[in-house]
């Protein structure tokens, strides 16, 4: 019985597409739990860029309020002058998606840790930063996680894995962190299947310049993402399968091109794709990634280190069949319904494509209990998950 209605804010300035992984799961949060509780009031914070993205139902106006706040992420304005909007809007309560919680946030606040890739891979080579900069950046980092952590009245985060992993480095107690699994996105959301289906997929291949016969990447190309350690493989297994091609998408940044760049010292990439080993698409719309999802041979999640990893998951529900590195979060959300290989041994790799490739009945198997593997992850769930936390936290039970 909810003793009286509550105000709660979300710092949803990750929210949609501008945030990537973290936008989504602010958008799928937010979406989702304005429905589920309707017994207590919503303050959704938002950046100048996605103000417009969110829509309060006109049903909904007299218990959800959004406020535009023109501060940037990882920012000292965030860290001093963004608690005062929260303090304007008098909240009970204010979750915050992503560690970077203001140090001077007053209010009472949950946080959302996904991974602790800054404190496992603290390197130069994640950054463009210089050396001193990023070792100063990384430790106000370090300060901001650490107590966000301890200050927070609780924790949530999305493995087992990462909860073990903030456990150990930080020394918080287990009572105190909650596991909420994310969903699994809809990549023709907005979409009806009779659009998908009407999609040209030699057209789209051509626009690429793909062909079939390709291994598929979906993601970023941040070091921990392991893709200098594919591409290496990949040219031993390319003498073998001459014809096989590499796909890589992901958006165009200073990662991607440092990637290239050892493409290229490889001999394995050409500017003229037509031809090259290795395919970087750069963006491609969630409507064609459709397609590539259905033309791959498999999709390969070389990764080192992940907090829940969604690409392999919307690559099972798209029918695609996953060869994953078997570290981190990996094993415990994909279960049996991948392939495995440990990232760190390229001979173990090269065997893993080598069996994929070759095994259609392999590829087959993970098909089957991809589909069914996804169906365990879903956003409302997560969503019904987090609004009980709040509730706790709110409440006491």
């Amino acid at each position: 019985m909810v003793n009286s209605k509550k105000k709660i804010g979300i710092d949803a300035r990750f929210y949609g597409p501008l945030g990537k992984g973290l936008g989504r799961y602010t958008q799928e949060i937010v979406d989702n739990i304005i429905n589920i509780d309707r017994d207590n009031d919503y303050v959704i914070f938002l950046g100048v860029n996605n103000f417009d993205e969110f829509i309060i139902p006109a049903t909904e106006t007299d218990r959800i309020k959004k406020v535009k706040v023109n501060i940037l992420w990882y920012t000292w304005k965030e860290q001093i002058l963004l608690p005062f909007y929260f303090k304007r809007e008098h909240l009970d309560l204010i979750h915050f998606p992503h560690f970077n919680v203001p140090i001077l946030t007053m209010n009472k606040f949950v946080v959302t840790v996904h991974d602790l890739i800054l404190t496992k891979f603290p390197t130069v080579r994640a950054t463009t930063l210089s050396p001193v900069v990023y070792e100063l950046k990384n430790l106000a980092y370090r300060l901001v996680i650490w107590l966000a952590l301890n200050r927070s009245r609780k924790i949530i985060t999305v493995s087992e894995f990462t909860k073990n992993d903030i456990m150990e480095q930080f020394h918080i107690t287990p009572q105190k962190i909650a596991v909420t699994y994310e969903g699994v996105a809809n990549l023709a959301k907005g979409h009806d299947t009779l659009f998908v289906k009407k999609l040209d997929e030699e057209g789209t291949l051509e626009r690429y310049k793909i062909k079939d016969n390709f291994l598929l990447y979906i993601g970023n190309a941040y070091p921990h993402k392991n893709l200098e350690g594919l591409i290496r493989v990949f040219a031993a297994v390319v003498k073998k399968y001459p014809h096989l091609r590499l796909v890589l998408v992901g958006k165009s940044d200073y990662f991607y091109n440092r990637v290239k760049d050892y493409a290229k010292s490889l001999d394995l990439y050409q500017e003229n794709q037509a031809t090259s080993p290795i395919i970087f698409s750069g963006y491609v719309p969630d409507t064609e990634l459709e397609i590539l999802f259905k033309r791959a041979l498999f999709y390969i999640f070389p990764s080192l280190y992940e907090g829940f990893g969604l690409p392999p998951l919307e690559a099972m529900v798209k029918g695609c069949p996953v060869l994953s590195s078997d570290k981190s979060s990996m094993p415990e959300i994909l279960g049996d319904a991948a392939y495995y290989f440990n990232p760190d041994n390229d001979e173990q790799m090269k065997a893993a494509i080598e069996k994929m490739i070759s095994h259609e009945d392999l590829r087959a198997d993970l098909v089957r209990k991809g589909f069914s593997r996804a169906k365990k992850y879903n956003w409302w769930e997560c969503a019904y998950a987090t609004s009980k936390i709040y509730h706790l936290v709110l409440y006491g039970h």
